[in-house]
């Protein structure tokens, strides 16, 4: 892996100093950071909102059986919030979608949610509205910063993670306290 693309599959962890409220407590997946910038997803963000309420809204008819319609619909970040992203298990089979890694895609075509609500469609996802976006050189200035630890990505907690927990979840990935940390930023 390039040093370009060196975030691209990792979680980005907001530290406790973040002063950003779009970002504070959250924890983002980076799908691609290279010298264009850096595009991810906020994971652990729920809007209040269930995906057979989306789909109701646009004009998606679930079968009354969908056993996914009463999952959340994420907040994805504050880049195009209107916009739905599916981050998901498998290959890109979908009419819009990219390989993200072996694993993982991301699609942003209706064919899933239809998919989706007929209980068909990826084994995982999560169903995000908007993005996180850098420009080129934010997200490695914010890093200098201590706005964000990174660590691996981790699938698991990815889908099934309890979003109130999954902050402090992510950070122990690489043994990390977040609660422990400080809020001032330091440099050595």
């Amino acid at each position: 892996m390039s040093s370009q693309n060196l975030l691209t599959n990792q979680f980005l962890v907001a530290m406790p100093s973040m002063a950003n409220p779009w970002f504070d407590h959250t924890v983002s997946y980076i799908c691609d950071h290279s010298a264009r910038g850096a595009m991810g997803f906020v994971i652990n963000r729920p809007i209040g909102v269930t995906i057979g309420e989306l789909l109701a809204k646009v004009n998606i008819e679930a079968r009354a059986d969908c056993a996914r319609c009463d999952n959340p619909v994420y907040y994805g970040g504050p880049v195009e919030r209107e916009r739905g992203f599916v981050l998901h298990s498998g290959a890109a089979e979908w009419n819009a979608s990219m390989a993200v890694t072996d694993g993982l895609a991301l699609t942003t075509s209706l064919d899933i949610l239809e998919a989706i609500s007929h209980g068909r469609g990826p084994q995982r996802f999560l169903l995000l509205l908007g993005y996180a976006g850098w420009g080129p050189g934010q997200l490695e200035g914010e890093m200098l910063e201590n706005a964000w630890l990174s660590t691996p990505a981790d699938t698991d907690l990815m889908f099934t993670a309890d979003c109130a927990d999954s902050w402090q979840q992510a950070a122990r990935l690489i043994g990390v306290d977040v609660e422990l940390l400080s809020p001032q930023a330091g440099h050595a």
